[in-house]
């Protein structure tokens, strides 16, 4: 495995064992993290504000209904016979006051609807409008994160929380936020109504709830913990089946498929022992309420038929607590529901914020100074350098580059090749020294600054979506359709470009088939089209057949003609042309000169280049 799959193998959690995507981090509480989620909502809170209200709006409209219900109860009931001296008599109903009563039923119904409406729409907007944010947030984040970060978390956990924890955010904030308030409303509304009407029967209701309040407080704080543990796993997974994916032909070759079913089974059962146990607990509220409210039911009935019997209450009285009993408790589960999701939410908030909250690459704002006109020298001075504090790769690293040298870089795998390039390129930030281009250290100006003299070649292509004219264009939008096509001729990939369904315009999917060397003839034609007056070549080669090299081995010498280039290979008869090649091993520079002077020598570059002879042979 060459170096630059580095970052990547560090990410991959077979090689860390048990699957897990990179350090947990450390839990927050409930209320920390909702606090962290109001203050980044902030500028939406008015809206929301404005929905809530319409939401408690419409919810007091449907309080008041029972209570109007009542009303038109008892003046039906006042047309019902009645018995004088043993005789019914017949009474009148008086119309005009039923069909008011009912007009204004459906005035508080309708307005109902419509303010709850309102309220969906707002926050609908308002949440895909928060979610939208995120997610641009996090895109932006991961721009500024160092590798580092990603040296220690694994692709699908990001990913997870670019996703799943933040879809999870948007559907409560929609969802629970206003189901909450309107179930506090209607709960509050409804016992002081029920109070209102009579205190007897309320305090029959209540008392029929207290089981359900304790048993749903016991129940939440249990399954928080579940919640915060079931996001966790779910990005665990998600970065195990994103790696195994993407190396699935070498997990096919190395019979590797038992030990990777072996990982996925083990996060898998962490994943399903959280969510069964979350779910589990979380799904007790809604029987649990149905309980409640059934309960209450009875309760209602029995008493109010004792105090409708003793002429205490009206029997309009008995019809508006049967509705005030079926709002009082459903808020119960409802809140319960809410709460659940917000818990959800606070384990989702707990890994989209670790992320936003984490450590960026240093601020270059005040940086002013920028790399212009570059000729191409370059020097080391006295490098220094470990991924890790403890452990030291480059070691006192110091070399002097001419502008248009081509200079190649060998020694064994693990010697500090690519992160000799890597460090170049300012992917990661000295420990001690400093690298100078055309005399400037490159720490004084802007890491872009620095990206912008560079084109580079790596083992791994790199292709998007896209016709093949822009994957060689990318972000370089002011270069020509022609300068596209004498790239493509000069790697001689024009041809084959031709005989494509669309030619320069064919789309690059997974449905068009390309081999490794089409693919890496097009990101040095990609490398042609950037002109940069520095150009790495990390191992640019290895994926074509031998036919192939000979075509992308001229093409590059002609890619390389005024540029000084940096050249990683192991193949050490691809670099004899090198202007300067420096030897490495454990990160230090422990021979220099042309592939002759160093024959000569009969030191470690020697051994290395005669090894593969022998090898061959």
């Amino acid at each position: 495995m060459s170096e630059n799959k580095r970052i990547k193998s560090a990410g991959n959690p077979m090689a860390r064992g048990g699957g897990m995507a990179g350090p947990v981090e450390k839990p927050q509480n409930f209320k920390e993290t909702m606090g962290h989620l109001i203050q980044y909502c902030r500028s939406y809170l008015p809206a929301m504000a404005i929905a809530l209200i319409t939401a408690i709006a419409g919810t007091l409209f449907q309080i008041i209904g029972p209570d109007k219900l009542k009303d038109l109860t008892n003046e039906i009931g006042k047309g019902l016979p009645t018995i004088v001296n043993g005789v019914p008599v017949m009474n009148s109903i008086d119309m005009n006051a039923v069909a008011g009563i009912a007009w204004l039923l459906v005035f508080f119904y309708v307005g109902s609807l419509l303010l709850n409406y309102l309220q969906s729409l707002i926050m609908a907007t308002a949440t895909q409008k928060i979610s939208k944010k995120m997610r641009s947030d996090i895109s932006q984040k991961i721009n500024r994160l160092p590798l580092r970060y990603f040296d220690q978390t694994s692709h699908g956990d990001v990913l997870s929380r670019v996703t799943n924890d933040v879809d999870t955010i948007g559907q409560t904030m929609n969802q629970s936020l206003g189901t909450l308030v309107t179930s506090i409303t209607m709960f509050v509304g409804s016992l002081i109504m029920m109070f209102y009407n009579n205190w007897i029967m309320a305090l029959t209701a209540v008392g029929s709830s207290v089981i359900g309040f304790g048993l749903m407080i016991v129940i939440m704080a249990k399954s928080q913990k579940y919640f915060t543990v079931q996001q966790q796993e779910l990005g665990h997974i998600n970065g195990h089946i994103e790696e195994i994916y993407t190396g699935h032909n070498v997990v096919k070759v190395y019979n590797g498929s038992r030990e990777a079913k072996k990982i996925f089974e083990e996060i898998n059962s962490k994943l399903y022992t959280s969510a069964w146990k979350s779910q589990f607990l979380s799904g007790l509220m809604m029987p649990l309420m149905g309980f409640v409210g059934n309960f209450g039911y009875v309760a209602v009935c029995v008493v109010g038929a004792v105090l409708a019997m003793k002429g205490t209450i009206s029997f309009g009285v008995i019809v508006a607590f049967m509705v005030y009993i079926r709002l009082f408790t459903q808020p119960l589960s409802q809140l319960a529901q809410a709460f659940n999701n917000l818990q959800r939410t606070a384990a989702a908030g707990e890994r989209v914020f670790a992320l936003i909250h984490e450590k960026e690459l240093i601020e270059e704002g005040q940086k002013s100074k920028e790399l212009q006109n570059i000729k191409g020298d370059v020097e080391f001075k006295q490098v220094k350098f470990g991924y890790v504090p403890e452990k030291t790769i480059i070691n006192n690293f110091s070399a002097k580059v001419k502008a248009g040298q081509k200079v190649a870089i060998v020694g064994p795998t693990g010697a500090g090749k690519t992160t000799i390039v890597n460090l170049l390129m300012r992917f990661y930030e000295l420990d001690s020294g400093e690298i100078l281009l055309d005399g400037t250290p490159i720490s004084q100006v802007p890491r872009k600054s620095v990206h912008e003299q560079f084109g580079m070649v790596l083992q791994d292509t790199w292709l998007f979506e896209g016709t093949i004219k822009d994957n060689i264009r990318y972000n370089k939008q002011d270069v020509t359709d022609e300068q596209i096509i004498e790239a493509c001729k000069t790697v001689g990939l024009h041809h084959f470009i031709k005989t494509m369904p669309g030619g320069y315009d064919t789309v690059l999917n997974d449905k068009a088939s390309l081999s490794e060397g089409q693919k890496q003839l097009i990101t040095i034609a990609r490398a042609m089209i950037q002109n940069a007056p520095l150009l790495i070549l990390d191992e640019a080669t290895s994926s074509v057949d031998t036919r192939t090299e000979r075509i992308v081995q001229k093409a590059m010498d002609k890619l390389t003609e005024g540029r000084t280039s940096f050249v990683i290979a192991h193949r050490l008869s691809t670099i004899k042309n090198a202007d300067l090649i420096l030897v490495m091993k454990e990160g230090d520079i422990i021979e220099s000169g042309s592939h002759d002077e160093l024959l000569e020598k009969g030191g470690f570059y020697a051994e290395l280049y005669n090894s593969q002879f022998e090898d061959a042979a």
